[in-house]
């Protein structure tokens, strides 16, 4: 007989790293920290940037959509990424998928709009330090310096050759969030425990 039960806790795509990305944490010393955030609500929102819709949907949610190109909103626990000029990640914490869909779906009413949940396509992982800038610089192409790629920056981009959305967090000493595929999620985590090692005492 097939086993039934849906009852399980679920497994996050790095729940087998979770001892290795502590261990570099304090092989560094405090020079970086690495941690998985697991199972953020992400929602993938498509609608026009001009319309009435967004203005809206801002309400609703309680912070405005981010029209600047590769900026981040954030209002307590919910941040909004722009990903496109109609596109945008919403992200907030874990089981809030459906009220955040809702919400948004109630606010735009008739006016056309796209809620996709992409929760389950990606993990996160934290990338903090006085030294992670030149962490994620061994394999992002960007330039990561804080005058190019400050606080409240976001941008679609790769790191160690795996496509990612790199977050670079408004408060103060928060690091980086790296939005990784959960299928490339353990690869990464293996690049960035590699690139580590360069600051283990």
């Amino acid at each position: 007989m097939a086993d039934t039960n849906t009852s399980r806790s679920p497994v996050s795509p790095l729940s087998h790293a979770t001892g290795r990305l502590a261990a570099a944490t304090r092989a560094s010393r405090g020079a970086v920290r690495l941690a998985e955030l697991p199972f953020l609500a992400q929602l993938d929102v498509r609608l026009d940037a001009k319309g009435a819709a967004a203005d809206a949907v801002g309400l609703a949610l309680g912070l405005p959509l981010p029209l600047a190109p590769n900026t981040v909103v954030r209002a307590g626990k919910l941040v909004a990424l722009w990903l496109g000029p109609d596109e945008w990640l919403l992200v907030g914490p874990p089981g809030s998928e459906r009220d955040l869909e809702s919400r948004i779906r109630e606010a735009a009413g008739e006016e056309p709009v796209s809620v996709t949940d992409v929760s389950a396509q990606r993990t996160t992982l934290l990338v903090t330090g006085p030294r992670a800038r030149d962490l994620l610089a061994h394999g992002c192409p960007l330039d990561l310096h804080p005058r190019a790629f400050g606080a409240g920056r976001c941008a679609q981009t790769t790191l160690g050759r795996t496509q990612v959305v790199l977050v670079a967090r408004d408060e103060p000493r928060a690091g980086f969030w790296v939005l990784v595929r959960s299928s490339f999620a353990g690869y990464l985590a293996d690049w960035l425990l590699d690139a580590a090692t360069e600051f283990q005492s």
